[in-house]
């Protein structure tokens, strides 16, 4: 029996990801990946909002990130291990999937290890749009893995930062950060350390991989006016700042139920104030205010985010071949008789 158009479900490779943002740029996906996660978080209260559900381990986490607006449905699959990267392997990979809420029926499946890299440097850029130091033209990139060349192009795109400086405990990640990104209108630095790496640093972000409390940034290190883009605290015992950053920071978060958990404000009371990103975006809230504030985006990664980068997708793939039909969904000539569609393949 040949599967029905509407049986078919269009899912999106890592090849053919690759070759969507080859087609498009990166630094254009990227700007038009934080356009789309702007508009939903505008219509924030619109989404069903839940903490990713976790499963731990001795070797890492398994995540679920679901979410819907009513009318889609979508979640990401995504693990964190970071023992992987000793094994030859990746950190972090994802898939996901959108659906439509009145049948039920999956419209998009795809490939998310790429796609969560740009989803989250665009997220970065954008909320530095709104928070970090209109003059800023340095960023410190402090953690130089697998996220590091698309953070720094996502804030070239977005913030008009022209130099990077680089640092990582393991010199060959700088150096390959640092490859990666020549030629891409980036004034490209290596740094010895991390102190050497923020000095005339405006935008200071944090993405180091390790599970477990640490110190990356120390109080004396931060002086004011900066703005904090820290990234790589994303669940339970693993943050990167000291305690005394976050008391001097103004902090904003994507949902405060979830990054009370799994972001560096774990390290304080539960009740220390923060802002939710989205209302600075609505314009309920103040972002930047002067010159001397230190503004921290405590990011962990959210299930909208998700599914905006999902819709994205499914948007850019319309009328391409960036793109396979799986045949994925039962569709029998009548609904009730499955049995007789499993019997009339035989």
């Amino acid at each position: 029996m040949k599967p029905s158009d509407k049986a078919l479900v269009p899912f999106v490779s890592v090849d053919n990801m690759m070759r969507l943002v080859h087609h498009i740029g990166v630094e254009q996906v990227i700007l038009q990946i934080a356009a789309q996660i702007e508009a939903d978080f505008k219509r924030w209260e619109s989404f069903d909002k839940t903490p990713r559900i976790p499963a731990h381990s001795p070797h890492g986490v398994i995540e679920l990130m679901p979410t819907s607006d009513g009318e889609s449905y979508g979640f990401k699959y995504v693990n964190g291990h970071p023992k992987n990267t000793s094994e030859g392997l990746q950190t972090v990979t994802a898939f996901g999937l959108l659906a439509d809420v009145y049948t039920g029926y999956p419209t998009l499946l795809t490939e998310m290890t790429l796609l969560t890299a740009l989803r989250t440097a665009a997220t970065s850029a954008l909320v530095g749009s709104y928070l970090a130091p209109k003059s800023a033209r340095v960023m410190a990139m402090i953690g130089n893995g697998a996220q590091s060349e698309f953070q720094c192009l996502a804030f070239k795109a977005m913030c008009g930062i022209d130099t990077v400086r680089l640092y990582d405990t393991d010199a060959k990640a700088t150096a390959k950060c640092a490859a990666n990104l020549q030629n891409k209108g980036l004034n490209v630095i290596a740094c010895p350390s991390p102190q050497d790496a923020i000095e005339g640093a405006q935008i200071i972000t944090t993405c180091t991989a390790d599970k477990k409390y640490a110190t990356i940034l120390t109080d004396n290190m931060v002086g004011p006016g900066v703005h904090i883009n820290a990234i790589g605290g994303d669940c339970p015992g693993k943050t990167e700042l000291h305690r005394d950053i976050l008391l001097r920071s103004d902090i904003f978060v994507e949902y405060p139920d979830q990054t009370r958990i799994e972001g560096e404000i774990q390290a304080l009371e539960p009740d220390h104030p923060v802002t939710e990103i989205w209302q600075v975006m609505t314009g309920q809230a103040s972002g930047r205010r002067d010159e001397k504030q230190i503004t921290l985006f405590d990011s962990v990664g959210f299930a909208i985010e998700d599914f905006s980068a999902l819709r994205y997708i499914k948007n850019a793939i319309e009328g391409t071949d960036f793109f396979e039909p799986l045949d994925m969904l039962a569709d029998p000539d009548d609904p009730r008789d499955l049995y007789g569609m499993l019997m009339r393949a035989s």
